[in-house]
């Protein structure tokens, strides 16, 4: 963070030569070097007790099939889900690209899937480059949905094979991240589910956030995902871990998807270590999601309020807020980013004049007022208590 550190010099150069106490002195170091990182839920940090697991962890070579605490972690996620079986693998991306492959066996093959999902935009196009499918995109709605008509016109007609590709799959998301967070009902994957099976396809969900929109909605995850044929949970967003992603689906599905897991350079030896910070995460931190989301409500509103900044308040069902900086502000989103930055306040940027913002447990209460505050005046132009604006 260079920005930080020369301020950090110009602050102490200005007080030692204005005579300025001490305490003041250290009032504006503490400001300046505090840290509330809302780039993403992925930024937070192993808890004490999921190092005590991970120290503590019983292991065994999980590509042979005995490492005890990824089966029991698969085991008890496959229980979470309402599936047959499940597996764990390093990332969020492995598990989708593994899932579409399994499903889309043959090159040529075709997937349905929303123009704005994390699988079409943020994956690298690894379902093209790897496994030869091919992305048929329908437009998002606002709250993440696809309209159903239009899922069910993609569909290619088998009938002209000769110059169609073959449509296989359908993907959601759930929670949708580039809509803010906002969850798709379990009616509205049903009835995905059975345009799927109408037309003898499978149905992915890719549940990066799933237990966020479990908690949104008040609905079992079982339940949100029943209607799929594959579903992906990661771990090392809003529930904490240090890493991995757990794939759920039948029997059959999960054998032929470790097969892949290991094409893929995923298959890892004594991965109970991490797997025993993934159940900590499970164990302890879901019941962290309601405040997370509290908490970014009470951002969202606070931030709605400030002239020259607009946020959708509908669209914040979860721990993701988006606000857009209106014209008349006067800022830019680089220029907001930088002096946040120079606050301690990371952020990310989500197109010209939006930000996002990402709650997680970490994060508490006091730091979302002290987001709210440094927002507040730097938007309009006025200092704090202490002249640093």
């Amino acid at each position: 963070m260079p920005q930080v550190f020369d301020v950090l010099h110009d602050i102490i150069f200005h007080c030692q030569s204005k005579k300025i106490p001490t305490i003041q002195l250290l009032w504006w170091v503490t400001m300046v070097t505090r840290r509330v990182d809302l780039r993403s839920d992925t930024v937070t940090k192993p808890t004490e007790a999921m190092r005590a697991a991970m120290a503590n962890a019983e292991v065994d070579d999980d590509v042979l099939g005995y490492d005890p605490t990824a089966a029991f972690l698969e085991k008890k996620m496959a229980n979470i889900m309402g599936k047959e079986a499940a597996l764990f693998v390093p990332s969020g991306t492995m598990a989708n690209l593994i899932c579409v492959l399994t499903h889309c066996q043959i090159r040529g093959s075709e997937v349905i899937l929303g123009d704005y999902s994390h699988i079409h935009i943020y994956e690298n196009g690894g379902i093209s480059t790897l496994g030869g499918v091919h992305p048929r995109t329908v437009k998002n709605n606002e709250d993440g949905t696809m309209d159903i008509d239009r899922i069910e016109e993609s569909i290619r007609d088998p009938s002209f094979e000769i110059c169609y590709p073959t449509t296989r799959l359908i993907c959601l998301e759930n929670s949708h991240a580039h809509s803010g967070g906002r969850c798709l009902s379990a009616e509205y994957t049903d009835k995905v589910g059975e345009l799927a099976k109408k037309y003898g396809l499978k149905l992915h969900i890719d549940g990066a956030r799933i237990f966020n929109a479990s908690v949104a909605l008040g609905v079992p995850v079982h339940r949100l995902v029943h209607a799929a044929d594959s579903v992906t949970a990661c771990l090392s967003k809003g529930l904490g871990a240090p890493a991995g992603t757990v794939i759920a689906g039948s029997k059959a599905f999960i054998s032929k998807a470790k097969i892949l897991r290991k094409t893929l350079g995923g298959g890892m030896r004594q991965v109970g270590v991490l797997c025993a910070a993934a159940l900590v995460a499970v164990e302890e931190n879901v019941g962290k999601l309601e405040g997370d989301h509290k908490k970014a409500k009470i951002l969202a509103a606070a931030i709605n309020n400030i002239k020259g900044l607009k946020v959708d308040l509908d669209s914040v069902e979860t721990n993701i807020v988006y606000f857009d900086i209106l014209k008349e502000s006067g800022i830019t989103e680089d220029e907001l980013m930088k002096k946040l930055e120079v606050h301690g306040v990371l952020a990310m940027p989500e197109g010209p004049r939006k930000i996002r913002l990402v709650l997680h447990h970490q994060i508490s209460e006091h730091d979302v007022q002290y987001t709210i505050s440094c927002i507040q005046k730097i938007v309009s132009g006025l200092p704090d208590q202490n002249g640093v604006n």
